[in-house]
């Protein structure tokens, strides 16, 4: 398949919001893998499917990862907004015949991160908080760490994530946790 056909298909299986919102993911993931030297092809492709099983209920989305096998975390089974990410690579590889294991971890991970993402991960993770309908407090500040350095945009939007989430008292998942520490790190490493 190629990204017009996967325009076709996620056309209808998204809400026009987020069919744009994925239009946009894919135009900035292009455009940081171009800053950094990620396949701007891949990067681009991720961006446009990371969100195809988004408007999925959950309950669907829940059954169709049982249904394949994927096995799930007790932080992942008790938060469904993380399930669109986990069915989303599922769906990828079995409807869309992608078998690119970054392409597939890219999707999997763009909503918690992970400790050692690759470049592409990277790129689509913060494509995700930048792209053009993004109109948060701070998105601005995002945009321009995105094009200094990755793992200081993640660790600026994970920042973000992991105090929102505790104030609204949720759960923070503990790959977002290592994910955080693990730019840091890169970041500490960096400016020594």
């Amino acid at each position: 398949m190629n990204n017009e056909q996967y325009k076709e298909i996620l056309q209808k299986r998204l809400s026009e919001k987020r069919y744009i919102h994925s239009l946009n993911v894919a135009d900035s993931s292009k455009e940081l893998a171009l800053i950094y030297g990620c396949d701007p092809e891949k990067a681009y492709t991720v961006g446009l499917i990371h969100d195809c099983c988004k408007d999925e209920p959950a309950g669907l989305q829940l059954s169709y990862m049982l249904e394949n096998k994927v096995e799930l975390s007790e932080y992942e089974l008790d938060v469904p907004k993380l399930y669109h990410a986990i069915s989303g690579s599922v769906f990828a590889k079995n409807e869309f015949g992608i078998e690119d294991a970054d392409m597939l971890n890219a999707i999997r991970y763009h909503t918690t991160g992970r400790k050692g993402m690759s470049l592409l991960e990277k790129v689509v993770f913060i494509a995700d908080f930048i792209s053009a309908e993004r109109e948060y407090d701070g998105v601005d500040i995002m945009r321009e760490k995105a094009k200094r350095s990755l793992d200081e945009a993640i660790v600026e939007g994970l920042g973000f994530t992991i105090k929102d989430l505790i104030t609204r008292n949720m759960i923070v998942h503990p790959d977002t946790v290592l994910a955080f520490n693990d730019a840091m790190f890169n970041l500490q490493k960096e400016n020594k």
